[in-house]
């Protein structure tokens, strides 16, 4: 009974760490520590986790690395690494995190138009499946474009009596983070998820001749915190910037590299092996849930109509593209299982994407 439960438990402390990382990135920026340094700082720490982590597990089973292999990793480390996280986290620093997490459920629906040029997905609207994906596909861009430009009265509710008193005063001190921004924030948010749907294609096609998932994200990370480390020296050229102390900017950034990028993706691999990629993705709008319990407990985080209305059209839609989309593996699943009682030889190529979720986070 206790095995049946474990991936829902470790699913859910993924969650839980994601929404802490939101969090204490949110108080680390407002603090003044950069967005470019948060991240550099991130990429490296999580390449000294991961790489011990890729050699002990994948040392017996680490395919070949070959010059078309690297190539496709440095591009994964660009789109689903460097300018993700760049995006996100600045769109973090100008929004809030309640915000940032519920545009970024509008992953699946911007992966499934930008796979249909390249036939990694099929639309079907004839289907049932189809339609769902599609419709769904349309609330989340109307839940994100809600969120974005319209805001709406405030929705009263009972005031929070455990506010952390050094996450009301960083927040206070941030004076670039106005509601003027709150839009500017928004889109940035909007396009880490086209990078990250980007990096989503590359490494379908990578998957199929490197399945070394440690060793490929160690690569990554390692490629990532070099990109990352040249962007924020262009940007933030004073040593005083890159300084960590005992306080919230060394603790956010061993969070972000440790908990954000190595735990995080270790959990959900296990899970990936055992439940599938469908199963991960459902847990995504729970992510939105606790961040929003916890913003508005320990940052006094507002909720407004649009934000509200917008968060519930973007979930909405994110369950009918998961819903289609397992509809269409279910039929193919069922589809083999025929061909195989009938006795006819053959294997069946999936078509689906990987599973739904950003390492942002």
């Amino acid at each position: 009974m206790g095995s049946e439960f474990t991936p829902t438990l470790a699913m859910i402390a993924v969650q839980i760490g994601f929404a802490g990382l939101n969090v204490v990135s949110k108080l680390a920026m407002d603090s003044g520590m950069s967005p470019y340094v948060l991240i550099a700082y991130r990429n490296i720490v999580a390449t000294i986790f991961l790489g011990p982590v890729a050699f002990f597990l994948e040392r017996k089973t680490r395919m070949a690395l070959t010059g078309r292999i690297v190539f496709q990793i440095f591009l994964s480390s660009i789109f689903g690494a460097t300018m993700n996280q760049i995006l996100y986290f600045v769109g973090l620093k100008y929004s809030t995190p309640t915000i940032a997490c519920a545009l970024s459920n509008m992953l699946p629906a911007i992966t499934f138009i930008m796979a249909v040029p390249f036939r990694m997905e099929t639309v079907g609207i004839r289907t049932i499946a189809g339609q769902a994906k599609v419709l769904g596909t349309l609330l989340c861009v109307g839940g994100s474009m809600l969120m974005t430009f319209y805001k709406g009265s405030l929705i009263k509710t009972w005031p929070s009596h455990i506010h952390w008193r050094y996450a009301e005063e960083a927040t206070a001190a941030d004076g670039s983070a106005g509601e003027q921004n709150m839009a500017l924030g928004a889109v940035l948010v909007i396009g880490s998820c086209f990078a990250w749907a980007i990096w989503f294609i590359i490494h379908t096609k990578m998957c199929k001749n490197f399945a070394s998932p440690y060793t490929s994200s160690a690569l990554m990370c390692f490629m990532a915190g070099i990109q990352c480390f040249v962007v924020g020296v262009g940007v933030e050229r004073k040593l005083s910037v890159w300084a960590l102390g005992w306080d919230i900017r060394l603790a956010a950034v061993l969070y972000v590299g440790i908990v954000g990028s190595g735990l995080a993706f270790a959990l959900m691999s296990w899970c990936l092996q055992r439940r599938g990629p469908l199963y991960v993705s459902m847990f995504s709008p729970l992510l939105l849930v606790i961040v929003a319990i916890l913003g508005w407990a320990i940052l006094d985080e507002k909720l407004y109509v649009g934000s509200a209305t917008g968060s519930a059209l973007i979930v909405g839609g994110l369950y009918m593209v998961l819903w289609g989309k397992g509809r269409e593996i279910e039929k193919v699943t069922n589809g083999d299982c025929k061909s195989l009682e009938m006795g006819q030889e053959g294997q069946v190529e999936s078509t689906g994407l990987p599973v739904y979720f950003s390492p942002n986070h």
